[in-house]
């Protein structure tokens, strides 16, 4: 892999690739400046094209997992799917072959199967796709892949969950919509967060009407990322550095997002309409390069486009407003901000002193203007999940558990055949401010339409994350 990965001749047509820090970003930045309130209506479903909303998995005895991608984030993974009940990973693929032995060694040590391994290429995972032995694959290559390896999937018959974002252009969102309805496979965000504790807890609140009247959300990825960012080692070919090189972009405001958008039941009773975007200037990285990187680093030869924090503001159909944030290049402690109000009351995470880190203030239990411990209503509002195999989550996955949550709901989903939590019209949508930003962006923070993924169906009521609660199928 070269050390700038290769973008789309698409993008160079565009603009995307920046001259300047008044580069366009992913997708046309011409087209966007031209009307970018304008977005296109959605296309016909093609001959044998329905919707993937309420189809069950098929029941699967045991899931068989191959992975795709065993960098930081997608070796531990993989770990975990082996922990899962049920759950085997038969096949492990990197384009670099040592990870795919190393991976697979690591799960002979820990008492698993070996995985078949597939590496040394571009071109390996379409091998390992041909596998009859693989009911899911996991996604976990850098963004500009995202799209390419959980289309292939699908079109190989195989379910995909795929990690952040699922695609970073609109026609490719569109084309993962259309292809897991064509091919009657799921496409599922792999949105750890979306099964944290306290976000879980909030939806449960907001959805027992906890809040009232729903009105507004605040979330995003506020992490600083600097030191890994300008690692030589953490992120394989600085993959993710040089995406600040390119675009002026919401790159990743989805673990913010997704939880106030189950909140407020965004396609299933409400749906997002509108964004808006501001961007401060590109100063972070380059700050940072210059106090702590050697001048020999060949970061040096890097000019930085994307501001350190853009901003989205997005109206829903039912007049409710999320603002959602991202920001990996200022100093400060981590936060997704998970803030939910509305006319009875407020919850806001990453804020309190008590051990759960939240805060809330409700109507009738509360006044006085004084903030309150969330741990009393974690306790009373926690998720089934949480509940169920909260112990297990903490010894088995990364992110205080989250992982492990997403991955074991994901294979009982399969096991047990049930509509998965989360569909690929969320996938879509919740991606979507990464390329309406850049459109945002583009024409100096103008309305952009987003698009209406479910072609109508956002309509009607229905469950997601709010599940019921169900057993895991025994192993025999």
């Amino acid at each position: 892999m070269p050390e700038i990965p290769a973008v789309s001749r698409r993008l160079l047509i565009g603009g995307a690739l920046a001259t300047g820090a008044t580069a366009a970003g992913i997708g046309s930045a011409r087209a966007a400046a031209h009307d970018p309130a304008a977005t296109p209506p959605a296309p016909r479903r093609g001959p044998g094209q329905r919707s993937m909303i309420n189809v069950p998995f098929d029941v699967h005895r045991t899931v068989r997992v191959g992975v795709i991608g065993l960098g930081n984030r997608g070796s531990a993974m993989t770990e975990g799917w082996a922990a899962v009940p049920g759950c085997t990973v038969t096949a492990v693929c990197d384009i670099r072959a040592d990870r795919a032995r190393r991976t697979a060694d690591r799960l002979v040590s820990q008492g698993k199967p070996r995985p078949a391994e597939y590496g040394g290429s571009q071109q390996s995972y379409t091998r390992m796709l041909r596998r009859d032995d693989i009911d899911l694959v996991y996604v976990a290559t850098p963004w500009e892949f995202h799209h390419r390896h959980g289309r292939a999937a699908l079109l190989a018959g195989k379910h995909a969950l795929v990690e952040l974002p699922v695609a970073t252009e609109l026609d490719e969102l569109w084309d993962l919509v259309d292809t897991s309805e064509r091919t009657r496979r799921h496409l599922i965000l792999s949105e750890n967060c979306s099964y944290g504790r306290n976000e879980l807890a909030m939806l449960k609140m907001a959805h027992d009407g906890l809040f009232g009247d729903v009105t507004n959300g605040h979330g995003g990825y506020l992490h600083d990322l600097r030191e890994l960012l300008f690692s030589d080692t953490y992120y394989t070919d600085s993959w993710r550095r040089l995406w600040h090189t390119r675009s002026t972009a919401s790159f990743y405001p989805m673990h913010g997002l997704a939880p106030i958008a189950a909140a407020m039941d965004i396609n299933r009773g409400d749906r997002m309409t509108v964004l808006r975007a501001t961007a401060t200037e590109p100063k972070g990285l380059a700050d940072y390069r210059e106090r702590f990187v050697p001048r020999s680093h060949p970061s040096w030869r890097e000019t930085y486009v994307n501001g350190d924090l853009i901003t989205c503001l997005i109206d829903t159909a039912k007049g409710r407003v999320i603002r959602a944030e991202h920001d990996v290049s200022s100093p400060r402690p981590y936060s997704r901000i998970n803030s939910l109000a509305g006319t009875r009351g407020i919850f806001e995470d990453y804020a309190g002193t008590s051990a759960t880190g939240g805060r809330i203030y409700v109507e009738p239990d509360h006044s006085g203007h004084s903030w309150r411990d969330f741990d009393t209503y974690r306790k009373e509002f926690d998720h089934w999940l949480w509940k169920t195999i909260g112990d297990d989550a903490a010894n088995n996955g990364g992110h205080d558990g989250m992982d492990y949550v997403l991955q074991w709901r994901t294979v009982q989903s399969m096991r047990a055949g049930l509509v998965p939590d989360i569909d690929v019209y969320d996938a879509a949508v919740w991606c979507s401010p990464v390329p309406l930003s850049v459109k945002s962006l583009a024409a100096g923070g103008r309305p952009v339409q987003i698009p209406d993924f479910t072609r109508g169906a956002w309509v009607n009521r229905r469950p997601g994350l709010d599940s019921p609660a169900s057993a895991m199928p025994s192993v025999a």
